[in-house]
């Protein structure tokens, strides 16, 4: 008996059915493996404080006018009143036309503020610089057994032992191991910060750390 192969041909609605059904099954598969995984991504970098901007200078303990320190002010297009001044022991500066005006305390770019302000009562939209030529407020000061005591003016670095030199080198019986090193800071209690430098260790290579920079107003004694 000879046996006839049917065919398994789908008509047309039945293939809608059948291709629905097996994309139920997929979604079915695809909810139950559920969501793909994802890597986690590190999260977006953000500035820290230290690399933020600078801060102003003033925070920064940006350079205060004083009281011998020399100026230059120039008045655009202005030059009668135009020249140097010397900062008196007052703090003040005088300013032909417009008078006395408060610089010790200040930085060059906020005198600029207060003379620019002062000015607008005789001038219009009055243009001011300021340069600072010669600094003499900022200074140290030496006494005891040196080639000549007094006061130094500070350049924008020195030591205790550069004062020394500029003052003449120490006497033939100064006291080298026991220089008195004092600073206008105070600490909590209200007494002046003070330090003792060797400078025979120096001379020698020893303890070179200590021979520190000093800041406006330190007094160095050698006994």
């Amino acid at each position: 008996m000879t046996r006839t192969r049917r065919s398994t041909r789908l008509v047309p609605g039945q293939a809608v059915v059948a291709f629905a059904v097996i994309a139920a099954a997929a979604v079915t598969l695809t909810a139950q493996a559920g969501p793909p995984k994802t890597t986690p991504q590190a999260p977006a970098a953000t500035a820290s404080p230290s690399s933020a901007a600078p801060k102003p200078a003033q925070d920064a303990g940006a350079f205060a006018i004083g009281p011998d320190d020399v100026l230059s002010v120039v008045f655009w297009r202005e030059k009668d009143v135009s020249g140097d001044v010397t900062v008196r022991p007052d703090g003040k500066i005088t300013l032909p036309l417009i008078g006395d005006i408060q610089a010790a305390g200040l930085t060059p770019e906020a005198l600029v503020e207060s003379v620019t302000t002062a000015a607008k009562k005789f001038f219009d939209d009055p243009s001011v610089s300021i340069v600072v030529k010669t600094i003499n407020s900022r200074k140290v000061f030496i006494n005891g057994a040196v080639g000549k005591t007094g006061a130094y003016v500070l350049g924008e670095h020195m030591t205790v032992v550069q004062l020394i030199a500029i003052a003449g080198g120490l006497q033939e019986f100064a006291d080298k191991k026991h220089i008195l090193i004092v600073h206008v800071d105070r600490r909590p209690d209200g007494t002046l910060w003070s330090n003792t430098f060797n400078y025979e260790d120096f001379e020698n290579r020893k303890n070179l750390s200590a021979n520190i920079e000093l800041k406006p107003g330190d007094t160095v004694i050698v006994k």
